[in-house]
């Protein structure tokens, strides 16, 4: 940050959709923008727009870029990969009219359905689908049998798998009817089948599963089969998630 080279910082608020030129100018008058940690009010501020992490009333502003970052709502059946040898449906036959080179974060089940981030930020969905910064994510599941209250303290207490203890961050029962029962969790956890295998270990096999949330990527009306660019929110949680 500095006054030589770079863009000026109410520049950079209008072209990412933040306010007008001038009622950027009024939130920097206020002390209501910060830049990498400090507090800027003064309007000859030069910034580059590329690298600098800039908030306004604290919420990350994400830097206008070329990299795209998609949500997409995978229907069941489909494959978590951009090809498939086998000629099964997979990602790419939905974002076929993109001109990206995209691909996707982490990857769910062939039979699940539910969010999976789709981005051609490289670093980005590195970091992401990395296990030290732990993303929480968000499952509905739709299980044998009527869980009882005992079997979600199981689940948030941690259980033994083959590769090691598992433990659901938050789980409640969303409903009940005679032989089923829909429960929701959230876990930090990635690896393969992790809900199905946790589930399975407490004697309530899935039968239907649904990813509804990635961090504060909710699935809200996206439908299935659907994608839709991140807004401007989620994505400046996510960057400062895994510190980008």
């Amino acid at each position: 940050m500095g006054d030589e080279g770079g863009v000026r910082l109410q520049k950079v608020l209008a072209r990412a959709g933040v306010a007008s030129r001038r009622n950027a100018e009024l939130l920097i008058e206020e002390g209501r923008v910060e830049v990498d940690g400090r507090v800027v009010t003064e309007f000859g501020v030069r910034v580059d727009p590329e690298s600098a992490v800039i908030r306004v009333d604290g919420e990350r502003i994400p830097p206008v870029s070329a990299n795209v970052y998609l949500v997409f709502n995978k229907p069941r059946g489909v494959v978590s990969t951009m090809s498939d040898p086998q000629g099964r449906p997979c990602i790419t036959d939905y974002v076929q009219d993109r001109p990206e080179r995209l691909f996707h974060i982490g990857r769910l089940d062939t039979d699940t359905e539910g969010l999976l981030l789709l981005t051609n930020h490289g670093e980005f969905a590195h970091r992401l689908a990395h296990p030290s910064y732990e993303v929480s994510k968000t499952y509905v599941a739709e299980v044998d049998g009527n869980v009882k209250p005992g079997v979600l303290r199981t689940l948030l207490d941690g259980i033994e798998l083959d590769d090691g203890p598992a433990r659901a961050d938050t789980v409640k029962i969303v409903s009940t009817v005679p032989g089923r029962t829909l429960v929701e969790m959230s876990l930090h956890e990635g690896r393969n089948r992790i809900v199905r295998r946790m589930f399975d270990a407490v004697g309530h096999p899935v039968k239907r599963l649904t990813r509804t949330a990635i961090g504060p990527v909710r699935r809200g009306n996206l439908h299935t089969g659907e994608l839709r660019d991140l807004n401007q929110k989620e994505l400046g949680q996510l960057l400062d998630l895994v510190d980008l």
